[in-house]
């Protein structure tokens, strides 16, 4: 017996959710920004009517404006979306427990052993479309499949306020015939390398030969294959349950281009020791650094490097990140950099190179746990080093 799996997704969540609490802009091109008088200023959702003009999300306001002279703005209200995103949470757990959040608006449900007390797939599907209506205020698309991959790619596929059901039929008829795109996990660098070998859509990707795929895309490669031919048995996680994380990062977007190496350090070493304490919160330890340099003018790189041993302190991740940094041959003029630490294994089970000095790695740790304690009881702010005490921008997570 397959499974029944359901993708929901909240329509236009954060204009929709702001639309409750002034109605006012329901009828008209509306879209949720950032402060435009900053650097902040951009889409960050909008409306069927602003989508409709052309409007996009993560462009500049001013572009927006150009394409929609009538657009309405509304600042961010981040609170107001967790808390909707709770109460639809808690409606779908009235079906099964099996709930699993993609993001805020997302959330997989597995009904397989829900059907015989609520209906067929679809039946709960449509009951949970109209109960987040009437209760809620709100319109979900929701797929219906018998996997996760087909149920998102159900759920995307009419909007607002609609249910899809996937099957195998469907496979060939509707979801083969789908730009590669479409599929989870493509983004445009993945999709631009697909057309160079003349594979357009999600057919194309089930046609080609496993091995092939691996050898253009590597394992990512190999998991489209799985995808496209239907074959993702991946399972939909119980509420709350959470998955060991698979790296570790914190990314800032600065008021202004930076280049000066001062500067440039001040931020890496910033963000080097948010990472090194999400790390010993989550009890990780990192054997891979990976930075990301974005230009004003958009253009940017990612270098990473596997380290010798495991580490969870800053001095090391901050090191390995300016040395990847300055193996870039150009001045950048900088305007978001990120660090990251990947091939995280436990701190307990982390194995210490020979080759390092393992006294000198536990005395950092030691020390950093240390500053941990001080600054969970008296604030982030509580002890700063002298080397980051101006800020060159606003950290983003």
């Amino acid at each position: 017996m397959e499974n029944t799996i359901l993708h929901v997704d909240m329509n236009n969540f954060y204009a929709s959710v702001e639309t409750l609490y002034a109605p006012e802009y329901q009828n008209v091109p509306m879209a949720v920004a950032g402060d435009k008088e900053s650097r902040h200023g951009i889409i960050l959702a909008k409306n069927m009517l602003a989508k409709a003009k052309g409007v996009k999300t993560a462009e500049p306001i001013w572009q927006a404006m150009q394409k929609c002279p009538g657009l309405r703005l509304l600042p961010p209200h981040h609170e107001r979306y967790e808390k909707f995103s709770r109460l639809a949470s808690r409606l779908y757990c009235e079906y099964t427990d099996l709930v699993e959040a993609f993001s805020l608006d997302e959330c997989w449900l597995d009904v397989s052993g829900s059907c015989q007390l609520f209906g067929t797939g679809k039946e709960i599907a449509e009951d949970i479309r109209k109960r987040v209506k009437q209760e809620l205020g709100l319109t979900v698309s929701i797929g219906v499949s018998f996997n996760k991959v087909f149920a998102k790619l159900g759920s995307d596929y009419k909007k607002p306020d609609a249910v899809t059901e996937f099957g195998r039929r469907e496979m060939e008829t509707i979801i083969w015939k789908m730009p590669c795109s479409n599929l989870l996990f493509v983004g445009p660098r993945t999709e631009m390398t697909l057309k160079k070998y003349g594979i357009h859509t999600i057919g194309d990707i089930a046609a080609m030969d496993l091995v092939a795929m691996r050898n253009i895309l590597g394992r990512t490669g190999e998991t489209l294959w799985v995808y496209a031919n239907g074959l993702d048995d991946t399972p939909v996680r119980a509420a709350g349950e959470t998955e060991a994380p698979k790296s570790v990062g914190a990314s800032t977007t600065l008021p202004r281009d930076i280049s000066t190496d001062s500067q440039v350090r001040e931020t890496l070493f910033r963000l080097s020791e948010t990472v090194a304490h999400r790390l010993r919160g989550c009890g990780m330890k990192a054997q891979e650094v990976q930075i990301t340099v974005r230009a004003g003018d958009f253009q940017e790189f990612q270098r990473q490097k596997r380290l010798a041993a495991p580490v969870c302190d800053s001095q090391s991740i901050y090191k390995e990140a300016v040395e990847l940094y300055r193996q870039s041959d150009r001045k950048w003029a900088v305007r978001l950099l990120g660090v990251r630490a990947g091939r995280l294994t436990s701190a307990t089970e982390a194995q210490t190179s020979f080759f390092e000095a393992a006294d000198g790695l536990d005395r950092l740790e030691k020390l950093e746990r240390a500053v941990d304690m001080i600054r969970d009881k008296f604030g982030a702010e509580s002890l700063s080093r002298a080397f980051v005490m101006n800020k060159p921008g606003k950290q983003e997570g």
